[in-house]
């Protein structure tokens, strides 16, 4: 058991400050958004400063502030570095995000993409693992939504899980992608002003010094760069954070809404700017030895930490700091699996003959949906928030290869792929079950890869770029 550092009136009072001001301001600028394209990619003119943050914002999540904490007490100083080349996704991203916006400038969606570049069969398997890393990524963050309000307040993780999703539900479903940046923005700011005073009132606290000698005496495998389990995680994680972002609707998304020229920019300047966050965020995890704290869960750590290190106002910094995180990853999600559900599930489908005013009046309902469905699957809590984020490790991994191939590669073939995403996803899930969740997106990598490398050499395909400038309209 554990005590809350914050009485539960304090812990309803920012819940309620912040909830209003994320619904208002998100109800504000989604004024603007005009029909279905403005609503779901807010009207392709979006700036630099704008897709900067929301690139950033929406990677620094609830994982990111709390995840990370978990591995580095778990795996030590490989952790928390290996968690930080989750930025090398983001870099990586740059230069598709300005190939997909050349090849596609009217696009929609990575379904889109996927559909036209490798056909119906391929489109369906690159779906199912989308929308299963979807749902696996919004679970995580309603979980940590529970978790951080109940290691921090003692309201019951239920009832703090339902109110930070219904917030972020109810103002994505009044802004759509408009609301969704231009909240990020806000919350950027907040994330980095909090995280950079965390770590310095914890290196003030503790130091250095008496946080290595603690560690050493009493976990000194933390401090073990030979670590095998924590060097499988560092390649691991490096490859499931490219999976996660070159498949992901939500990096997609915004290359699509982005102004011309801006994708590129935008994703390499929010990847170097996000590289030290995880690293901050799970340095404070080595000071639990020095400070004696009983942690019941590891992926309560965070919370816990900067409470006993900072009082109550250090809670409420923290508090503030990863609601902010939340709602950043909750809203850009529960937009882009919308998307892809009304779009490419939806209208290709169920109802081809959609037109643009009944996507968009459906396109709401989709999203309230999304946020009910995350909601009873929040509710069992039936495991910790990094192995439920690394069970789609295998998932995400194998769509790596298939995806890069197919932008930059003109021989690759729809065969390959699907088979490529199939069994790496497969085999990749084997080493999760049998060796460990550290070795998941590594294996399905490395399988998918070998597959769309043979594929194309025994039979290249010959590819017509243009045929991706063909309008989302066609759903054969």
């Amino acid at each position: 058991m554990h005590s809350a550092t914050l009485d539960a009136g304090t812990g309803w009072l920012i819940l309620a400050v912040f909830s209003v001001i994320w619904i208002v301001l998100g109800g504000y600028l989604g004024r603007r958004a005009v029909g279905l394209e403005g609503y779901m990619l807010a009207g392709r003119k979006v700036g630099l400063a704008l897709g900067t943050a929301t690139a950033m914002a929406t990677w620094v999540t609830s994982n990111t502030t709390m995840a990370a904490p978990q591995l580095a007490l778990q795996m030590g100083v490989w952790g928390m570095l290996g968690y930080s080349l989750g930025s090398v996704g983001l870099m990586l991203f740059a230069p598709l995000a300005r190939r997909i916006h050349a090849l596609m400038p009217s696009g929609y969606t990575s379904g889109d993409f996927v559909r036209l570049r490798y056909g119906k069969t391929t489109w369906r398997v690159f779906l199912a693992i989308s929308l299963f890393y979807g749902f696996g990524w919004l679970v995580s963050m309603g979980m940590a939504g529970g978790v951080l309000v109940h290691a921090l307040t003692g309201i019951d993780y239920r009832i703090g899980m339902s109110v930070i999703l219904a917030v972020c539900v109810i103002y994505t479903v009044l802004g759509g992608l408009r609301a969704v940046i231009g909240t990020d923005f806000l919350q950027t700011l907040i994330i980095l002003v909090g995280v950079v005073l965390l770590a310095w009132l914890a290196i003030t606290e503790v130091g250095f010094e008496r946080m290595h000698s603690a560690v050493l005496k009493e976990r000194p495998e933390l401090l073990n760069l030979l670590m095998p389990a924590a060097i499988m995680f560092l390649f691991n994680n490096l490859l499931f954070g490219i999976g996660e972002i070159f498949h992901s609707n939500v990096w997609w998304s915004r290359a699509f809404a982005f102004r011309q020229g801006v994708g590129f920019k935008a994703y390499l300047i929010a990847g170097v700017f996000w590289m030290p966050i995880p690293v901050v965020a799970g340095f404070i995890a080595l000071t639990v030895p020095a400070l004696g704290i009983n942690v019941p869960a590891a992926d309560m750590v965070g919370p816990l930490v900067a409470a006993r290190l900072l009082g109550a106002g250090g809670a409420i910094l923290v508090f503030i700091v990863v609601f902010a995180a939340l709602a950043s990853s909750l809203d850009s999600l529960l937009a882009a699996t919308s998307d892809l559900i009304l779009t490419d599930i939806y209208k290709g489908h169920f109802r081809p003959e959609a037109g643009e005013a009944e996507l968009a009046g459906a396109a709401r309902w989709v999203i309230l949906g999304l946020g009910l469905a995350t909601w009873l699957l929040c509710l069992p809590r039936l495991t910790t928030l990094a192995e439920l984020l690394y069970f789609t490790g295998a998932f995400v991994a194998s769509t790596i290869w298939p995806i890069a191939a197919g932008l930059f590669w003109r021989k690759a073939n729809a065969a390959g792929a699907a088979l490529a995403m199939i069994a790496g996803t497969a085999i990749g899930l084997a080493g999760y079950f049998l060796i460990g969740f550290y070795v998941a997106a590594l294996i399905s990598a490395a399988v998918s890869m070998s597959i769309v490398l043979i594929s194309t050499w025994l039979r290249p395909a010959d590819f017509n770029w243009s045929d991706l400038a063909v309008s989302r309209e066609v759903h054969a």
